[in-house]
């Protein structure tokens, strides 16, 4: 049996040293395809039940589904004989629900996981594909974990995607999450050497440079996206993670604690604020304690606090060190503000009027530089990666965010007072 293939994925095709296999690559790199054949040869050659996920079931169809039976015909090795016995060497395809069995005993399942229930039935499974895994949640990765099992056989996991935001979870887990100073692999690294293996997970990274069968005008149109896309084009031509969209701080930086204090020292005339979000249930208390560099345009941030679920009683034992400073907080609440000004707090309510969320956000972004501690992690979470929203045009709307980011409120209103020169009218610079 011969079958051509493209040369970057043949060491991939027999790799089977590790347990889990990370695929991430453009638009067109030929991952999918090659995932498929490398699990057809497997069960071709050993008994196995693989089981290929996608988040939702119907999406096998057109994509899964579609390139083993693509396989399997190529190869010419579909059992169409209508008996009861499948053709020894041969594979016979089944829809409702999708299905392929080999003459050997192995057989692969499709599923979805917007039908979880229907997992809980499967057994002694040793091989899962996830197919478009930066879909799946988090949560549903890690029960599929504990799907993979098998008396007898070694276990694997193969993962496929294109590459989404570094806020992805398929980032934070086998790359690096800052929240929770983690660290595996520097992506970059991978960009570099192209395929590694770190932590019994093999890394392989693709680009549509790597499929010798993609048409030149289809590589001609990846590369116009960089003209009116580029966040497409760093995706579905490059291959590789990063932040989608438009970063509302671009000038944000994180720094070791010490290093934030010791430039909080050296400011000629500090300004110290204080800011405060109100939040129990789905948001957040969030407070940020910040310094401000009027004079190089920098702000620091280098304290924060960051709790749900909180009544307002425990939140004021747990900040009580507080109750010396000024504490800017939102004016929504008034009767929050007055509890904790009656607990002894200097609270005020921060300005609010029509458009203050674009001025507000354009204040902060006014800053040359935005550093922020390392012991601020929700800060970081929030601020490092956001993003403006768009509308169904494209078009970008200056108060709305890809999350509801708690901190930055804070920090909106703890700057309340602060005025931060516009670059555009500074006749110095």
């Amino acid at each position: 049996m011969e079958k051509e293939v493209n040369p970057h994925f043949e060491d991939f095709l027999f790799d089977w040293s590790t347990k889990t296999q990370f695929l991430v690559g453009g638009y067109g790199s030929s991952k999918s395809y090659h995932v498929a054949l490398k699990i057809f040869l497997k069960l071709l050659a050993e008994k196995r039940t693989g089981l290929v996920i996608r988040e939702v079931y119907e999406t096998h169809k057109d994509s899964t589904f579609s390139l083993f039976s693509e396989i399997i015909e190529d190869l010419g090795l579909i059992d169409d004989s209508g008996k009861k016995k499948i053709t020894p060497g041969k594979i016979r395809p089944k829809e409702s629900p999708y299905e392929l069995r080999f003459s050997n005993g192995s057989k692969i399942i499709f599923k979805g996981m917007d039908k979880p229930a229907k997992l809980k039935s499967i057994n002694n499974i040793s091989l899962i594909w996830l197919e478009e895994c930066s879909e799946i949640k988090y949560a549903g990765f890690k029960e599929l974990l504990g799907r993979l099992r098998h008396p007898s056989l070694k276990l694997h996991m193969i993962l496929s995607t294109n590459p989404v935001g570094e806020d992805n979870w398929t980032y934070k887990h086998f790359f690096k999450d800052e929240e929770k100073e983690r660290f595996v692999l520097d992506d970059n690294e991978l960009y570099e050497k192209r395929t590694i293996v770190v932590n019994n997970t093999y890394y392989h990274h693709s680009t549509a440079d790597d499929n010798l069968f993609l048409p030149d005008d289809y590589i001609s149109q990846l590369e116009e996206m960089k003209e009116y896309d580029p966040d497409l084009h760093r995706i579905a031509r490059e291959g590789r993670f990063g932040v989608n969209g438009v970063l509302v701080l671009p000038q944000f930086e994180v720094w070791e604690h010490e290093e934030v204090e010791a430039a909080i020292r050296s400011i000629r005339k500090p300004i110290l604020k204080n800011g405060m979000d109100f939040g129990f249930v789905d948001s957040y208390n969030a407070i940020v304690r910040m310094a401000v560099d009027l004079e190089n345009r920098i702000l620091y941030i280098y304290w924060q606090y960051y709790k749900n679920g909180m009544t307002d009683d425990r939140t004021a034992e747990e900040i009580a060190h507080l109750k010396k400073v000024l504490i800017k907080a939102d004016s929504a609440e008034p009767k929050t503000i007055q509890f904790y000004r009656q607990s002894g707090f200097r609270m005020m309510a921060t300005r609010k009027f029509a458009g203050s969320r674009i001025q507000y956000t354009k204040k902060v972004k006014r800053f040359k530089k935005i550093v922020c501690s390392k012991q601020c992690p929700d800060v970081i979470r929030e601020l490092k990666t956001l993003t403006f929203k768009v509308d169904k045009d494209g078009k970008r709307k200056e108060d709305e965010f890809n999350i509801d980011p708690h901190t930055f409120s804070a920090i909106w209103y703890g700057l309340d007072d602060v005025e931060v020169k516009n670059l555009k009218h500074d006749v110095r610079k």
